[in-house]
């Protein structure tokens, strides 16, 4: 078990939450009527519906440019339903709220009877239950996420909550008998499960009696009080759909190594670029032997997404170079890193882009860069159990600024997976860094965000 002396070793202080100003300015738009009529009946949808009505407001909001989403925001008056998807747009690319989001009935979190906050809005629980995997086909994952959160837990030099962890064993019935034996045992705060299906059960319950920080999405929204944060595929589906979008890409091949994660991600990827008059072209598998088809149809292609493993991205990159599309973007999923690792065969993905964790790309404030914690612990080694460790690491800061999160329209976490926010439905949103390869080596891409 990862312990505190452990812990002391890899930190050198705490993180914290910062702010950014707001600007405030009015104005009106067709797109943003449209998005605001779905918005009015969005309240009264259940289930299908109401999923599919969500993604036909963002996909409409996707069109609109940073300044005019800005703009459009600062016009919304109090308790309009559009403020909150329009406001979940805006932490997407990174820009301020004007103000907080309308915290109604369907989300909202209360501290409850937690001491008072720092003045950086440090406010962690009282007693803090952790649900997550010792057993099980997810058990490896877990004892990653474990020692990443003790490694925040101990290096936390201020009041700690007492922290108990519960096994779910991998599966819904465990985490439902675990997260029970937790409220049984007066822990006022939930952090866990990790699996989605787990996810899933849990939130399946509705109203639950002490608040969750689950550390996945499931297939129903976080009821009111709880959150979930995740590393999913979508979410760098979508990171790279804005990456390309900035680049004024409007035209995409996307390649797949065949498994659910990556065309989970193809089908994010594809859905952000419609909504902004882009597209995927073709989605091909990796083993596609002659990609010139593809790329001779008219209109062409500008960029590549790569959604495919280290091995496969090297036995592809002479295949792009041969079709004239080796000088376009060509930006992957975090899967690319995986079977990297040797410099002299890696450098024939030199230029890639990939979104990636802070502490893996170029380290935070107050914990030990990732190779020298990956010699002390084992759980953090491999960019597997790296980008664990530092979800776990984040899973903690949540935990202890969570308040501070959902009550400030300019608070985020500078964390260890990236930049943290909280939307108005309880779902933490993630900008993570974005990383390249440079002499076959994993380095940070220094102007590849304005986040």
């Amino acid at each position: 078990m990862f312990s505190a002396l452990a812990a002391t070793a890899l930190l050198g202080g705490c993180a914290s939450v910062e702010t950014r100003p707001t600007a405030a300015v009015s104005a009106s738009n067709p797109i943003v009527a449209q998005a605001g009529h779905l918005a009015g009946k969005h309240g009264g949808l259940t289930g299908a519906e109401r999923a599919a009505n969500e993604q036909q407001i963002d996909r409409l909001l996707t069109q609109l440019d940073d300044a005019t989403l800005s703009r459009e925001a600062n016009a919304l008056p109090p308790g309009d339903p559009l403020y909150n998807f329009v406001g979940r747009a805006l932490m997407k690319r990174g820009l301020p709220l004007p103000r907080p989001f309308d915290r109604s009935s369907d989300w909202s979190f209360n501290a409850g009877q937690r001491p008072p906050a720092e003045a950086d809005g440090y406010r962690p629980p009282m007693k803090l239950a952790v649900l997550l995997p010792s057993s099980g086909p997810s058990m490896i994952a877990g004892a990653s996420v474990r020692d990443g959160l003790n490694a925040a837990y101990y290096g936390e030099t201020r009041r700690r909550p007492e922290i108990n962890f519960y096994d779910t064993g991998s599966t819904g019935g465990g985490t439902l008998a675990a997260y029970d034996k937790a409220v049984a045992d007066g822990n006022d705060f939930v952090i866990g499960p990790l699996g989605r299906d787990e996810v899933s059960a849990l939130f399946a319950k509705g109203a639950l009696p002490v608040p969750v920080l689950a550390l996945n999405r499931g297939n129903v929204a976080p009821p009111s009080g709880n959150v979930s944060f995740s590393l999913t595929p979508e979410d760098e589906g979508l990171a790279a759909a804005d990456y390309l979008l900035e680049r004024k890409v409007k035209r995409v091949l996307a390649i797949d190594g065949g498994d659910d994660g990556q065309r989970r991600a193809i089908a994010a990827l594809k859905e952000r670029l419609a909504g902004a008059g882009a597209v995927v072209t073709d989605s091909v598998s990796e083993g596609t032997a002659d990609l010139g088809p593809f790329v001779a149809k008219e209109g062409g292609v500008d960029a590549v997404f790569l959604a495919v493993k280290g091995s496969s991205a090297r036995n592809l990159v002479p295949k792009l170079a041969m079709v004239g599309l080796s000088d376009k973007p060509r930006v992957a999923t975090s899967q690319v890193l995986q079977g990297t690792g040797k410099p002299e065969q890696d450098r024939v993905l030199d230029g890639i882009a990939f979104p990636s964790e802070t502490w893996t790309a170029g380290g935070i404030r107050g914990l030990s860069p990732a190779v020298g914690v990956a010699q002390t612990l084992p759980t953090a080694r491999g960019p597997g159990g790296a980008r664990l460790f530092a979800f776990g690491y984040d899973a903690w800061q949540l935990s202890a600024y969570l308040e501070r999160l959902a009550s400030r329209p300019d608070a985020y976490i500078a964390g260890a997976t990236g930049v943290l926010r909280i939307d108005g439905g309880g779902t933490v949103l993630r900008t993570p860094a974005w990383s390249t390869f440079s002499s076959g080596v994993a380095v940070p891409l220094a102007d590849a965000s304005r986040r």
